[in-house]
């Protein structure tokens, strides 16, 4: 089987917001659906620039307005952690604690599930600051994927206003934390396949000579690596048919494409074969991967590819407007899709935007408040003036962060 390299998923739908984005009857059922949980608590401790800190939250979109460096994205980083991964700086475990601290730290969030209190735990002691701990009401609880089926997050930062710009790495995590949030296994898959293709390194360039240890190690990989790829491209199909419209073109529509051989391969051949193609290329590739060091084929080498579909340009070519606007256009798809989702579980996904206002107009700010209020998820958003987020009014709660305090601020 010789694959082709890259496949094309259309985006037919327009992604437009409008204070009236989907029929009320639509939404009304999606609320019924991702209404059911919700964060209401969350506490810091020695974590980043807050020593202590405790935060009520009462169902409402929350925004965070303060100057540059007040701690505002800390708040958003520690929601983060609650996830698997590094969290939205992917910094390693021991750059988290306070400077003044004793080098722990702790998050605490406690999560309302159908009217029962839930309460989450992750961080990290002094003495082993590598070591990241996770507890569910009280009791330890295994993994960085402790939380998967109680929380879900896609974010977005100022960093990944260049993301059409830079590397294929940062696209896929993009890309992947949205395929987590509808399938919380994915995580679980993606972890288990690095780990496979770990362990197989360390016996590469160690010289082993245990074919058999190598050969199941490649197995898993291959079984791993495609259930990854089979995700990402159902999870780009289903990108393509969500509609957001509306009176106004907020958001362009985007032309999605996943250029990789697993994610080509899946369109033309069934499951077992690309894994037994994808096992027989490693086996084959063990010399050559050896001495590049790293595996120079599989879904960690995959790229999502998009495009202003309106324009007809890739996204790369279009101003930071247009690329943020086609950001934000991929997340809420991402949540339609979710809120549609007639069978999904309670678990919420919540969105975190960081400094979400830069390079939006008004009309796109209000239209982009619009649809997170009417898409009932959990959102958090940060800025560093207060009447960005004015389009929301009484619909938001809104915090000053300041001074390593965070306080209730009237509506703007």
């Amino acid at each position: 089987m010789a694959p082709v390299e890259s496949v094309a998923i259309p985006a037919h739908d327009q992604l437009r917001a409008g204070a009236n984005a989907a029929s009320p009857s639509a939404y009304q059922d999606a609320q019924g659906l991702v209404g059911k949980s919700s964060l209401t608590h969350l506490s810091l401790t020695n974590f980043r620039s807050y020593g202590s800190l405790s935060i009520a939250f009462d169902g409402r979109p929350v925004t965070l307005t303060g100057e540059n460096g007040a701690g505002k994205t800390n708040i958003l980083e520690a929601l983060s952690l609650l996830g698997p991964g590094r969290g939205l700086r992917g910094a390693r475990l021991f750059e988290l604690p306070r400077l003044e601290g004793d080098g722990s730290w702790a998050i605490a969030a406690r999560i309302n599930e159908d009217g029962d209190e839930r309460r989450l735990g992750v961080g990290a002691s002094a003495q082993a600051q590598d070591r990241r701990q996770c507890r569910i009401d009280g009791n330890p609880a295994s993994g960085p994927t402790a939380f998967t089926d109680m929380l879900r997050f896609v974010w977005l930062t100022p960093s990944q206003d260049r993301l059409f710009m830079e590397g294929a790495s940062e696209r896929r995590r993009f890309f992947d934390r949205m395929v987590s949030a509808h399938d919380p296994a994915f995580s679980k898959t993606a972890n288990a396949y690095e780990q496979a293709m770990r362990q197989r390194q360390k016996l590469l360039e160690a010289g082993s000579r245990d074919a058999a240890w190598i050969g199941a190690l490649e197995q898993q990989m291959a079984e791993h690596g495609v259930a990854i790829a089979d995700a990402r491209r159902t999870m780009a199909i289903t990108l393509s048919a969500r509609e957001v419209s509306g009176d106004n073109d907020a958001f362009p529509a985007a032309d999605i494409a996943l250029e990789g051989v697993l994610e080509a391969a899946l369109t033309n051949f069934a499951v077992s074969d690309v894994e037994d193609d994808f096992a027989e290329r490693l086996r084959m590739g063990r010399i050559r991967d050896r001495e590049a060091g790293r595996a120079l084929v599989g879904p960690h080498r995959s790229d999502l590819i998009v495009g202003h579909r309106p324009k007809g340009r890739p996204a790369r070519l279009c101003s930071t407007g247009e690329q943020k606007a086609l950001l934000i256009g991929l997340v809420l798809a991402n949540a339609r899709a979710l809120a549609e989702r007639r069978t999904m579980s309670t678990t919420p996904l919540v969105l975190l935007l960081d400094e979400i206002a830069a390079h939006l107009d008004e009309g796109r700010r209000a239209s982009l408040f619009d649809i997170l209020d009417e898409l009932n998820f959990p959102v958090y958003m940060t800025g560093t003036d207060q009447s960005l987020f004015k389009a929301w009014g009484n619909r938001a709660q809104h915090f000053t962060v300041q001074n390593g305090q965070v306080l209730p601020a009237c509506s703007p």
